[in-house]
């Protein structure tokens, strides 16, 4: 069994959005010591888990737990799951290509600099500069 603090260290959470998606409902296979001290097993752990990710992704609380209610509601409910994690998919997928785009950016950026340094082309991106302006 995992303390608040134990859990926060291995998921790279505060404490405190931990106790909150607890109080939230998030993660149903919470346990408790006799002092209502939380205490996490691998399964709350793993609640937690997709709650992060779901929540990084673009899910709002509400509709975190709206998921977790259906998956407590077992077979039934497959197709609904199935369709909310398409849709966070998009959301993530749209994610990474931004991620990359930023990445591409400074990749270029820094060969720029790097090509300046080494004196293979001149500094244009110094507004100073007598060489033609070029945009950051």
């Amino acid at each position: 069994m995992y303390t608040v603090k134990e859990v926060a260290k291995l998921l790279d959470l505060t404490e405190h959005t931990i106790r909150y998606y607890t109080d939230q409902g998030l993660v149903p296979s919470l346990q408790r010591d006799k002092n209502n001290v939380r205490l996490f097993d691998e399964e709350s752990i793993g609640w937690l888990k997709g709650a992060k990710y779901l929540k990084e992704s673009g899910m709002t609380i509400e509709a975190i737990k709206n998921y977790i209610d259906l998956c407590l509601q077992g077979p039934s409910t497959i197709t609904q799951r199935h369709e909310i994690l398409l849709e966070q998919k998009e959301n993530v997928l749209q994610q990474l290509k931004e991620a990359q785009d930023r990445a591409t950016f400074m990749i270029d950026k820094v060969k720029h600099y790097e090509d300046i340094l080494n004196g293979v082309t001149p500094d244009n991106m110094n507004p100073a500069s007598t060489f033609r302006k070029q945009t950051i």
